[in-house]
């Protein structure tokens, strides 16, 4: 288990971005529209807090609240602005995509990978929603560029995911089991401990960076006290 564990922070803004690098964030996810639970955000955004920043970014792929990627038609949307942000410097994504039933939805999700020239990106937490965990992580395991889950271990939050987080943690290496486990939705520095002593070492907060609310920026001095927390 390394030292340093990885810390990410949701940033929908130049504010918040360089507010989180101030405060130890080692990347960002950039989002936008929160009340949707995180929607593609503006490539001019995008260029925006890359110019701000020197960290990581990590760009949402995702064009409508929930996991459903829509119609076909909705699809090549997010393909088109895929392309549009690859162009203006993007590498690093998060996305994920589920059927009515809870499959994987492997034509959007391969689509729009297609994209992505083989960079790094995340699958998120669309997982926590899934039919079956294990039948979407061997479903997916062979797609260029997933190298993390963002999975709070259960739809409810990490409270109630806790056990499974722990047990992918074990599996850790096994087929479907490579990509990193980065842990979010609903973390509290309390569930740190054992979710380290684990060996799960990548992190991700949103509301956590922001104690005064949504409407309010992150707030560096929160990012630093989980930083902190995680050396």
């Amino acid at each position: 288990m390394s030292n340093r564990a990885l810390l990410e922070v949701i940033a929908l803004d130049v504010e918040d971005a360089v507010a989180a690098q101030a405060g130890g964030a080692d990347r960002l996810e950039l989002v936008t529209d929160m009340a949707a639970d995180g929607l593609t955000p503006p490539r001019e955004t995008f260029a925006a807090i890359r110019a701000a920043v020197d960290i990581r970014l990590r760009v949402m792929l995702r064009k409508a609240d929930g996991f459903s990627a829509g119609s076909a038609q909705d699809v090549e949307r997010l393909v088109e602005e895929a392309r549009a942000l690859r162009a203006e410097g993007a590498e690093e994504f998060v996305l994920g995509f589920l059927n009515p039933d809870g499959s994987p939805d492997l034509v959007a999700v391969e689509a729009v990978v297609a994209e992505l020239g083989g960079c790094g990106w995340t699958f998120h937490r669309a997982i926590d929603r899934a039919a079956s965990r294990d039948q979407l992580r061997k479903a997916v395991a062979e797609l260029p560029g997933l190298d993390t889950y963002l999975t709070a271990g259960a739809a409810g939050g990490v409270d109630e995911g806790l056990p499974t987080l722990l047990a992918e943690a074990a599996k850790s290496g096994t087929p479907g089991y490579e990509p990193r486990i980065l842990v979010g939705g609903g973390l509290t520095l309390a569930h740190l401990p054992v979710l380290r002593e684990a060996g799960i070492d990548a992190f991700h907060i949103g509301g956590a960076a922001r104690p005064a609310g949504w409407d309010r920026p992150v707030s560096a001095e929160a990012v630093a006290a989980w930083r902190t927390s995680l050396s």
